[in-house]
């Protein structure tokens, strides 16, 4: 690589081959002494440093969910002026759809390189009381036909699940395994903030926060932050790690009002995953572990009936099948512990494409999911979900 970042092979823009060539976590967990500034900065330099390339290859930049005009500001902290830039903001989703953009971006050649960076401090500002624990989406808009009636985001969620029981019957012992397995996978992963396995009884004598959901069936409340680089394949030769490919994308809105959701037991990824799979040229079948945003315990077990691992009305039967979501399992589902266990600072769906590139280089120490033979994974999804089931976006990666 040249000083000015000039690539050493002969990509042909319109149809370049895109790899994710960068991944890296902030410190997170329980950070009290950083600014969400700060841990964009730290995931941002980690993830150059694992891809080996120089700052100056970076001309895409794509971010969301902080200051007034993201990505412009987070750029500029980061001293970045990048001439390719996303701000996409979909919830959970919005790092899966970016990347999906940054990779039509760099084929395109549009873009060259494009780093994708979050960071929050979502516990460390509750416990200082900079904010309160409740968000507000507001109420305008379709908004204002709910909030009057108290529909929380969680309220939301669990108003899905309980259709998706009285439909199929789905149990809470079912729902309650997909947080015992992520447990599970947790204690495995040193930089998981909850690590002590639990049992499904655990989940459900915990206090009820929104029926059907008690305390475990809810996501953790974390601080942290995430990186991704995405370079063309010209940029490959010159980087320190193996390239991750991304095979195919797919992105789909659903709704924002939740009278406008046709079936509460079909979640956008229905949509998006047929899209990414079709690209990607795989079945499900193909694929050896799935990261799957899990804000709540339905949404990893509706997501994979959407994904297509199972039929549909049959998550529940699924999920609850003897250790399949764990590491060694026959599926491993959010193998670093998930926003369940692991860390949920927010927008968690970037940490999804992190732990699927460690997974198929064979970065994850002693989670790393192995497979017959000893052979690491060669396919990976990435699903995250955003809103109240509003949105999906799914990512196909492959390795090299």
């Amino acid at each position: 690589m040249t000083p000015t970042g000039t690539p050493t092979g002969t990509g042909t823009p319109g149809n370049r081959k895109v790899a994710v060539v960068g991944v890296s976590l902030s410190d997170c967990g329980r950070v009290d002494d950083a600014t969400p500034y700060a841990l964009h900065a730290q995931a941002a330099r980690r993830a150059l440093a694992d891809s080996g390339l120089d700052r100056s290859v970076v001309d895409g930049f794509a971010s969301a969910g902080l200051g007034v005009l993201a990505p412009v500001e987070v750029a500029e902290y980061l001293g970045l002026r990048p001439t390719w830039v996303d701000s996409t903001s979909v919830g959970g989703s919005t790092w899966e759809v970016m990347a999906a953009h940054a990779a039509d971006a760099i084929a395109a050649g549009h873009a060259n390189a494009v780093l994708l960076v979050y960071g929050s401090t979502a516990r460390a500002d509750i416990k200082a009381g900079r904010r309160t624990g409740n968000l507000s989406f507001g109420a305008r808009g379709p908004a204002q036909f709910e909030v009057p009636y108290g529909h929380t985001l969680i309220a939301k969620y669990a108003m899905a699940a309980r259709r998706h029981m009285h439909e199929y019957g789905t149990t809470l012992e079912q729902l309650a395994s997909v947080a015992v397995q992520a447990r599970a996978n947790a204690a495995l992963n040193p930089g998981a903030m909850f690590r002590e396995p639990i049992t499904v009884d655990d989940v459900l004598s915990g206090p009820m926060i929104a029926d059907p959901f008690t305390k475990l069936h809810c996501c953790i409340r974390s601080d942290g932050g995430a990186a991704v680089l995405l370079a063309a394949e010209e940029y490959v030769r010159d980087c320190r790690t193996a390239p991750v490919w991304v095979l195919g994308t797919g992105e789909h809105v659903s709704h924002s009002a939740m009278s406008e959701w046709a079936d509460f037991t079909v979640s956008p990824a229905a949509v998006s995953g047929r899209i990414a799979f079709g690209r990607a040229g795989v079945r499900p079948g193909d694929v050896d572990v799935a990261e799957i945003y899990d804000a709540f315990t339905y949404m990893t077990l509706v997501t994979l009936e959407d994904l297509g691992f199972c039929k549909k009305g049959e998550g529940g039967a699924f999920v609850a099948g003897k250790g399949r979501l764990t590491v060694g399992g026959e599926l491993p589902v959010n193998t670093d512990g998930g926003g369940l266990s692991a860390q949920h600072p927010g927008m968690r769906g970037l940490f999804l494409l992190v732990e699927a590139v460690r997974q198929l280089r064979g970065e994850a120490g002693e989670r790393q999911v192995r497979k017959g033979g000893g052979r690491l994974p060669e396919v990976a999804v990435a699903s995250g979900t955003g809103g109240w089931f509003c949105s999906s976006g799914t990512v196909v990666l492959g390795r090299g």
